[in-house]
């Protein structure tokens, strides 16, 4: 029975894993749990190394074998592998057990040792397996095999190919909110993260291309071209095929595998570019929107190895995750100039221009589909967009040059607009949490100024209708920028 964790243990865990893991990595020698490396046993009077201290040496060559799997497994309890790695070091355990150390001090320090290894690597196998963020990833992704199986599998069995928009923004939705579960850093809660994001961007990409090909025009008359007829066939086949890519991404096809669904596609390409449709542009045309099909869903098909590879699930090595990082790391330098010198006046930079220089810097990242990094570059946008809107609208305050004929009503948007700046400020520099007090300030003021742009009346004038369209947007979007300031995302 594994005994329970304490915030100590989890503490203890963490850090003897990771020294074990440099160690063995950069060394490629024998290491305890501890970052120590092993002895290798300590000399006998006769000069030989003592039978239990070998036996425990060779132990602890499996100890260090099993603690890389150990500290990379992202399943849970009821996987094979679980029980298999629990297995094994239970094993271990009772052997460690069994050494005879004939009252030795340092044979009992070596058992000691390597008993508390196991009884470590046991305790964080079981809390990765059972971490809430590891309950909560398996739930959404269940929650995904649930929509997909009602959406897709059920509906194709039935005959109807139509996917609804319900379904293209549930799985959005779920996307969000799979890149929202914290890790903490842990290798293990990260990989199952990537490996669970992966899987349903790829359904959210094959669904959104089979919504987008219902509204494609319909396929050419097979009385165009002798091949218009085989084309129509395979695209028929490239239908079914996208279903049962969906139905196998979320495991809910028992019977087939991606490397058959992978040889079946691959023949429709060859069959699609043995097809002669020379002298008819049309029909080329035609075939390449096919073959743009099939390749579409080939690259979905090569999932087996995702989140195995570091620099995949581990983000911070990640070359469009640093890029975006040092345009934060500018955008912040630029904010606290701005909101040192406090206005739209004259600046002794140009800090819109360079804004705007790190907005075009930002779409250029590649972000190789991966919605963590989507996410934390539209989060980098929204940062800098918050700063420049700021600008603007300070700008456009020191400009104004109100009439004497200006409409009342016009004139009560301009206010609200004032004190929006000035909060808006305050959000720029707020860096807090939600429980404090300063947060819950800042949102209750800003819900005020929402109320009272609900209350202008514009008294038919079409200025001011618009005005306070636009400052309600501001307004939200101040909000909105509060709100995730203080979500506390990770990627």
């Amino acid at each position: 029975m594994l005994v329970s964790m304490t915030s100590n243990d989890t503490r203890w865990a963490t850090k003897t894993f990771t020294g074990l893991l440099g160690v063995l990595q950069s060394q490629g020698t024998l290491a305890s749990l501890f970052g120590k490396p092993f002895d290798g046993g300590k000399r006998m009077d006769n000069g030989s190394q003592h039978p239990s201290m070998l036996r425990l040496q060779e132990i602890q060559q499996e100890v260090a074998r099993l603690g890389q799997q150990v500290c990379t497994f992202s399943g849970l309890q009821s996987d094979r592998e679980y029980r298999r790695l629990e297995r094994e070091l239970s094993r271990l355990q009772m052997e460690v057990d069994q050494v005879e150390t004939e009252g030795k001090a340092e044979l009992q320090q070596a058992r000691k040792r390597a008993a508390q290894e196991l009884e470590g690597l046991l305790r964080y196998l079981e809390e990765n397996a059972t971490h809430p963020s590891r309950l909560a990833i398996e739930e959404l992704s269940q929650e995904a095999q649930r929509l997909v199986e009602q959406g897709v599998v059920e509906p194709q069995r039935a005959g109807a190919a139509e996917i609804g928009d319900e379904l293209v923004d549930a799985i959005q939705e779920l996307v969000l909110r799979l890149t929202q579960v914290k890790t903490g850093g842990r290798v293990p809660l990260r990989k199952a993260r990537y490996r669970a994001l992966t899987r349903v961007c790829a359904v959210q990409d094959v669904i959104e291309g089979r919504a987008r090909q219902q509204t494609l025009p319909l396929p050419l008359s097979e009385g165009t071209h002798a091949a218009v007829q085989r084309i129509n066939q395979v695209m028929v086949q490239v239908s079914g095929a996208r279903s049962q890519l969906v139905a196998l991404l979320m495991g809910l096809s028992g019977r087939d595998s991606c490397a058959h669904l992978s040889r079946v596609l691959t023949e429709l390409l060859v069959e699609l570019d043995a097809l002669d449709v020379s002298g008819n542009a049309s029909v080329r045309n035609y075939r390449k929107r096919v073959v743009e099909e099939i390749n579409g869903l080939l690259k979905h098909l090569d999932l087996e190895g995702e989140g195995d590879d570091t620099c995949r699930y581990d983000l911070a090595q990640n070359d469009s995750i640093r890029q975006i990082e040092a345009v934060r790391g500018r955008v912040a330098q630029l904010q606290g100039e701005v909101l040192r010198q406090g206005g739209a006046g004259e600046f002794s930079f140009k800090p819109k221009a360079e804004l705007q220089s790190l907005l075009t810097h930002l779409d250029q990242v590649d972000t190789a589909r991966n919605p963590c990094i989507r996410e934390a570059r539209r989060r980098a946008v929204l940062e800098l967009q918050a700063v420049i809107t700021f600008l603007d609208l300070r700008e456009a305050l020191e400009r104004r040059q109100p009439g004497p004929e200006e409409h009342p009503s016009h004139r009560a948007v301009w206010q609200v607009l004032a004190s929006l700046s000035d909060l808006q400020a305050q959000v720029l520099g707020f860096d807090g949490k939600r429980a404090d007090k300063s947060y819950m300030v800042l949102e209750e003021l800003l819900t005020k100024q929402l109320l009272a742009l609900d209350a202008v009346d514009p008294q038919g004038d079409q200025m001011t209708k618009a005005a306070r369209k636009q400052a309600v947007k501001l307004a939200q979007n101040i909000l909105s920028y509060l709100d995730m300031k203080t979500d506390e995302w990770e990627y």
